[in-house]
Order: structure tokens, then C-alpha cells, then sequence
């Protein structure tokens, strides 16, 4: 029997795609043989082609391949196999190194559909390395396949922290659509929302927040020292980059806000009909005493029951019993209502 070899998406060395992109053109596929040819070219002085690579480490022949083939710093492949944690940006020497977190690209939204994926960049290639597809990813591919043009590896760095924040901001809006229904539920004493479903979509934001938050700063801290072969308008871009996303995790936080008091309302609203649901059978019960207080001192069947003679007696207990009901319901419910 032939064995099958699980590929995961990606060639044999775990290249999912790769772009490249000549100077003012638009980028062409290229395999991972050629990447490595022109790299081992001579670099020209002036407008390099750069290129960028996108690996699959769910194949294990990625990591290798680019131990072999490619000079990259020490700290990427650590990353590869560090914790998930906060998001970072560091320069290292004359490169930068990035973790990023992202939603699954087939993902509901929910909280444990946030993968990380590892950059790569120097001023000739971006490499990106993730274990499951990612949207933003995803979203800068297609920019590539209709733009095209792109002035270097930063400034696809730039449209891919772009694409993150559009991905984001898309879930925000999905997320306060269905805040602004719970709200609207709320107003009008329609509690139609589970306070499971309020404290999952809270989970969410608050998940997100806290991944992506060091992001903004981490690309703040950047610019602020940024490596001499980024160009002016790369580090403008970034800077845009930057300002989208920090506005998105604040419009983040802000929700959080939101859902925590619709939380508080719709719990409040519980409590409420709780009380009331509670006052009602303790009202019900009192007036309910009387009947069933009477009616068991006249079942006893002793001697000497009042009225047990009287034609009249049921008529006289009954009545009595009414007035008295009555009088309960009044006290109970009209100072209630007071």
C-alpha cells in the first residue's frame, strides 16, 4: 500500500503560498525553490523585489525547511513553540519578529476561536506561520490577488494588521447588533436573552481585549525606534495601522462596559420577577389560611362544632369566610399597589 503523506494545505516543505512582487507590479505566485534562488542573488541597490512566504506549521517539514534554508533569528522559532500569549512586536538586529492573534476563518465568534500566527519580515521577505487558517490572513491573500502592488514587506505588514482590525471591528458590530436587540428586549419587559448568552458574548470581547490590547503599543513602541530600512511612508502606514486598531480594542472595552450593565439589568429584572412571583404565593397562601384553617376545625367531627345544628350554619361560615378572604385581598393587594 502507498503511504499517504498529510500536507495540511501546503507542498511539501509546508509553503502554503508564496508572493512575489517586483518592483512597482503586482506579486505572482512563486514556489519555494524560487524564492530561495533569488535570494541567493546579489541584492540590488535600489527598488529589491521582496517576497512573502505563508506556512502551515500543522506540517512538520515547515519549521525544518526554514531552519535549512533561510538566515532567520533564533527568537521566531522560539515564538513558534512559546504559550499563547499577548500580542508582540520586537526588532531583532536588522528584522522584526510579531505574534499576533486572530480569529479562525471559519470561526462562530466564539471563545476559543483564536489562533496566533508568527511574522517573519526583513527588508527582502515576510514570512507568516500559523497552525489553523486565519481570517485576516486570508483577507490580505485576496488584497494581494486583486491588488497587487505593494511597496514592501512592511507596508503588507501594515495591510494585514489593517485586515485584523476590519475583522474585529466586524465582530464588534455583530456583537453590538445583538447588545442593541437585548437593550431594546430590556425597554420594553421582553426578556427574550439568556444571561448565558450575555456572559458567552462577554467572554469573547473580553478574550480579544486582552489578546490584542498590547498590540497598539507594541506598534507604538515601534515607530517610536523604528529599523532604518522602513521607509517613511511604511512607518506612516503602521502609524494608520496603529490608530485603527487601538480605536477598535477601545470601542472594545467600551462594549464590555455595555454588556456587564445590560448584565447587571437583565439581572435585576429576574430579581424582580423573582419578588414579585413570590409575593404573589405568599399572598395566595395568606388568603387561603382562613379556608383552610376553618375547614379543618369542621372536619374534626368532635362534639360541640359550632352551627353544627343550624340550617343556616354552611351560609354563616361561608360568608364569613368570604368577608374575610376579602378583606385579606384588599389589605394585601390595594396597599400593594399603593
Amino acid at each position: 500500500m502507498s503511504k499517504i503523506e498529510t500536507t495540511y494545505g501546503s507542498d511539501e516543505h509546508g509553503l502554503v503560498w508564496g508572493y512575489r512582487f517586483p518592483p512597482g507590479q503586482p506579486g505572482t505566485r512563486v514556489s519555494a525553490e524560487e524564492v530561495i534562488e533569488a535570494l541567493s542573488n546579489p541584492e540590488p541597490t535600489e527598488n529589491p523585489e521582496f517576497f512573502w512566504l505563508h506556512f502551515s506549521l500543522s506540517n512538520v517539514a515547515a519549521e525544518r525547511w526554514l531552519r535549512q534554508k533561510l538566515d532567520i533569528p533564533e527568537s521566531f522559532f522560539e515564538s513558534l513553540h512559546s504559550e499563547t500569549g499577548s500580542t508582540r512586536l520586537e526588532q531583532d538586529a536588522d528584522s522584526l519578529v510579531a505574534v499576533i492573534h486572530d480569529v479562525l476563518f471559519d470561526s462562530g465568534y466564539d471563545a476559543s476561536a483564536v489562533a496566533t500566527a508568527h511574522l517573519y519580515i526583513d527588508p527582502r521577505l515576510l514570512i507568516s506561520a500559523r497552525r489553523q487558517a486565519l481570517r485576516s490572513i486570508d483577507e490580505l491573500r485576496a488584497e494581494v490577488r486583486s491588488r497587487g502592488v505593494f511597496r514592501s514587506p512592511v507596508e503588507l505588514l501594515a495591510h494585514l494588521l489593517g485586515a485584523q482590525a476590519d475583522v474585529l471591528s466586524d465582530i464588534l458590530r455583530k456583537s453590538t447588533n445583538r447588545v442593541d436587540q437585548i437593550e431594546d428586549g430590556l425597554l420594553a419587559n421582553r426578556l427574550s436573552a439568556k444571561r448565558s448568552e450575555l456572559g458567552s458574548l462577554r467572554r469573547v470581547l473580553v478574550r480579544l481585549q486582552r489578546l490584542l490590547a498590547p498590540e497598539p503599543a507594541a506598534l507604538f513602541r515601534l515607530l517610536n525606534r523604528p529599523p532604518d530600512w522602513i521607509l517613511e511612508e511604511d512607518i506612516k502606514n503602521l502609524q494608520q495601522a496603529a490608530e485603527e486598531f487601538s480605536a477598535a480594542v477601545a470601542d472594545t472595552v467600551a462594549l464590555v462596559e455595555r454588556l456587564r450593565l445590560v448584565q447587571e439589568e437583565l439581572a435585576a429584572h429576574v430579581n424582580e420577577q423573582t419578588n414579585r412571583t413570590l409575593f404573589i404565593l405568599t399572598v395566595v397562601t395568606v388568603l387561603a389560611l382562613p379556608i383552610n384553617l376553618v375547614a379543618g376545625l369542621f372536619g374534626m367531627n368532635v362534639g360541640g362544632i359550632p352551627l353544627g345544628e343550624s340550617v343556616h350554619g354552611f351560609s354563616a361560615v361561608a360568608v364569613t369566610l368570604l368577608i374575610l378572604t376579602g378583606f385579606l385581598a384588599y389589605f394585601a393587594f390595594g396597599r400593594g399597589r399603593d
